[in-house]
């Protein structure tokens, strides 16, 4: 089975991918490496920081890398929190105080948002590849579930009646911005994998 690397130490991400790769390739993360690999996201798109990850990754290792940039998209906000959403009011805040703010800032506005995951694959051979999905929702008006991680409480998708943290998995990963990426990337490397 062939192995990628993802650029990431968040565990959630690497099951998430996992979970819709399956048996196509076992995936890895920075966790597994016996070194560390800095990565500084000094992109201001989504596209520009997945492929920073992936080439900090692929420099050192010089083998298939994947990664991902997504991130949550406020239209009565601007966008933000954008590309900085895990950084978004300092990377130590819980995201129980992130979701709050997002409630607040939205009372009376427009509540429409959106999450959008870049994916940046990175080939033995160095070539690059990036890969968009979104999908389309609402700021809910408190968090509801328990599932998912991140702004997945408050983001409420119309076609479930809920919030994406209020369903499983399975069905998260089938309209996931990070899911409809991962099928636009897998799609494109057919029986590469």
């Amino acid at each position: 089975m062939k192995t990628i690397w993802l650029a990431t130490n968040n565990l959630h991400k690497l099951e998430e991918f996992q979970s819709m790769l399956k048996d196509k390739a076992q995936v890895k993360c920075l966790k597994d490496l016996n070194r560390p690999v800095e990565i500084q996201e000094t992109g201001t798109t989504f596209e520009e920081n997945a492929l920073i990850k992936a080439k900090s990754l692929y420099n050192v290792l010089h083998e298939p890398v994947i990664s991902d940039d997504s991130g949550l998209e406020v239209d009565a906000m601007d966008g933000m929190p954008g590309v900085y959403s895990a950084r978004f009011m300092g990377e130590d805040t819980s995201y129980e105080i992130k979701n709050q703010a997002i409630i607040d800032a939205v009372q009376g506005k427009k509540r429409t948002a959106r999450y959008v995951c870049v994916i940046a694959y990175i080939d033995e051979n160095g070539k690059e590849k990036t890969f968009r999905g979104t999908i389309e929702g609402e700021i809910n008006e408190i968090p509801l579930g328990d599932k998912g991680f991140g702004y997945d409480p408050i983001f409420y998708y119309p076609p479930f009646h809920t919030t994406l943290a209020n369903v499983s998995e399975e069905m998260k990963n089938s309209v996931s911005h990070r899911g409809a990426a991962l099928r636009l990337f897998l799609t494109d490397l057919g029986e590469a994998l």
